[in-house]
């Protein structure tokens, strides 16, 4: 009875990547709409409709492998990740692409949004919920029969959220995620070289004291870093007719492109946060209730996590 279940499981994994390679020589390449460390993102079109599609550079197999397992995970969709359509390799022995297809949303990137748009104060709830409601859906473990583990995105940035046509948000790019094995207590993490973006790195990965091997922790810097994007996202809603212009957290205190010293200098020895505007403190929204939950989500975390054992 096991054999037959294991040839089944088989059967059907087999199934389901012969689908994934048969849409993927399907799509048309349209154009490039982005270019990262990990190699272009392209839209393309499938059965007449847009699609996204990352192609991944060859040194980064680890990464589309990662991001593939993560998307494919049981009881991962949400309306507020990124769709899922496909993945597959394409090549030779000479050269090979690594494709990842997802669903298109035009609005591109909260970063690229934020750039170009101000926000009223139900535009910008929109846009903190949504984002929050997913990452809420990939750290929350589901017990069922084939439930889903708990997952930590390790990389949370502006740039690693789409903005939908409805304004609101999905959580994209999750090749450096981590997965809680709860059945074993242990921390599934990637076997990639890459880290996260140091301008969004919590303190206690800049100082090297998170403890890898407590899942809790990998939470924690999420939060962290998501208190940068709901700092990104405040300063863009308009009150009292007064609007910042959008900066990236810290893009007074470093460099363009800081290095891991820069960063670590402002936020573990001088403990330096993003400051708030002045109309935060008497506007009703964002108001305080803003600057008190990125405060938290700014914190240190705790000593009982903190050390790397």
């Amino acid at each position: 009875m096991q054999k037959i279940f294991a040839e089944r499981i088989l059967t059907a994994s087999l199934g389901i990547l012969q689908v994934q390679r048969t849409i993927a020589k399907q799509i048309q390449m349209v154009k490039q709409i982005g270019k990262g460390r990990y190699g272009e993102v392209w839209m393309g079109k499938w059965r007449g409709e847009k699609v996204a599609v990352k192609v991944f550079f060859t040194t980064e197999e680890a990464s589309w492998f990662r991001e593939t397992e993560i998307y494919q995970t049981v009881l991962m969709r949400h309306e507020n990740i990124l769709g899922f359509i496909a993945a597959d390799i394409k090549g030779t022995g000479s050269w090979t692409q690594l494709y990842l297809i997802t669903d298109y949303h035009e609005n591109g990137s909260l970063y690229d949004y934020l750039k170009s748009t101000t926000l009223d104060t139900k535009g910008m709830l929109k846009l903190a919920y949504s984002s929050v409601s997913g990452l809420c859906h990939l750290h929350t473990e589901i017990f069922s029969t084939q439930g889903k583990p708990a997952i930590a995105h390790r990389d949370l940035k502006s740039k690693n959220i789409l903005v939908k046509k409805n304004g609101t948000c999905c959580i994209a790019d999750l090749g450096l995620a981590v997965k809680f094995i709860s059945d074993t207590n242990e921390v599934d993490i990637p076997p990639n070289t890459r880290v996260g973006t140091k301008r969004y790195m919590p303190p206690e990965v800049l100082d090297e004291s998170l403890n890898r091997n407590h899942f809790q922790s990998y939470i924690m810097a999420d939060m962290y870093s998501f208190g940068l994007i709901l700092w990104e996202i405040a300063r863009r809603c308009v009150s009292g007719g007064i609007v910042e212009e959008y900066q990236l957290p810290y893009h007074d205190l470093v460099p363009s492109d800081p290095s891991y010293e820069d960063m670590r200098e402002i936020v573990c020895i001088k403990r330096l946060r993003p400051s708030f505007p002045n109309r935060w403190s008497s506007d009703e929204v964002p108001s305080f209730k803003t600057a008190l939950l990125l405060n938290r989500t700014w914190a240190q975390i705790p000593n009982i996590f903190n050390r790397n054992e």
